[in-house]
């Protein structure tokens, strides 16, 4: 026995034709609550935010409500939904959940536009670490501060250079020095003197002995006052 097919009613028609067609759906005026509720269902979120802001004058919460409150914990999770009704139960106020929808997501936009900022940020931090890091070629190479000498350069030379310096102001000090210049002059007499004694014949003449002795001790003398002149330059 075959089943007998309900013939859809024109209302039926009209709803299902407007279903098929619900991306085009917009300002939907003075339709009747119970063909809304029939039709609204099948919106995605953009469409039925399409119809929301299209049917200006009309509130269309007694249908949508329960739609967007459905389209909130999909989105957001049932326990920020749970959360969202006990804090309006405790401050003891209600909000439509288009509204609480739309402050949901403004609040995400703007938490992923600082988190997008700081990565941002932190990648120029790190490409100009990387580029302070690079070697870079010169073009021309600066002058050193620090004129070369001939014989040499740096630390070594530099304190020789200072030693002999020292070493050469002291020697200049100890021959200007008036110890000196007195051994000196006493060299000098002691020279003179030697030289002003008249060369004799010593063979078998009387006074050998005192004329020899006075050479050398003339001699003597002379080579003292070397050693004194050669030990005064070393202190």
């Amino acid at each position: 026995m075959y089943r007998v097919r309900k013939i859809p009613s024109l209302v039926d028609l009209c709803v299902n034709k407007a279903i098929d067609n619900i991306r085009f759906l917009g300002d939907v005026g003075e339709t009747d609550i119970h063909l809304l509720e029939r039709i609204l269902p099948h919106c995605t979120v953009d469409q039925l935010m399409h119809v929301e802001k299209s049917s200006e004058g009309r509130d269309l919460t007694p249908v949508t409500d329960k739609l967007w409150k459905k389209f909130y914990e999909r989105q957001f999770g049932k326990e920020s939904t749970t959360t969202v009704i006990e804090r309006m139960r405790q401050k003891r106020v209600a909000f439509r959940w288009i509204q609480l929808y739309e402050a949901k997501m403004q609040d995400i936009e703007k938490n992923e536009s600082k988190a997008a900022d700081r990565i941002k940020q932190s990648y120029l931090k790190e490409n100009a670490r990387k580029q302070s890091r690079q070697i870079q070629i010169c073009s021309k190479v600066p002058p050193s501060s620090n004129k070369r000498s001939f014989g040499g350069s740096g630390y070594g030379y530099n304190v020789a250079n200072t030693k002999n310096k020292i070493l050469k102001k002291a020697k200049i000090e100890v021959l200007q020095s008036q110890e000196m210049k007195n051994i000196k002059a006493w060299r000098r007499n002691a020279v003179q003197k030697s030289s002003d004694i008249p060369s004799t014949k010593k063979p078998m003449f009387p006074g050998r002995e005192s004329a020899s002795t006075s050479k050398n001790t003339s001699t003597h003398m002379a080579k003292r006052c070397n050693l004194l002149s050669s030990d005064a330059l070393f202190y």
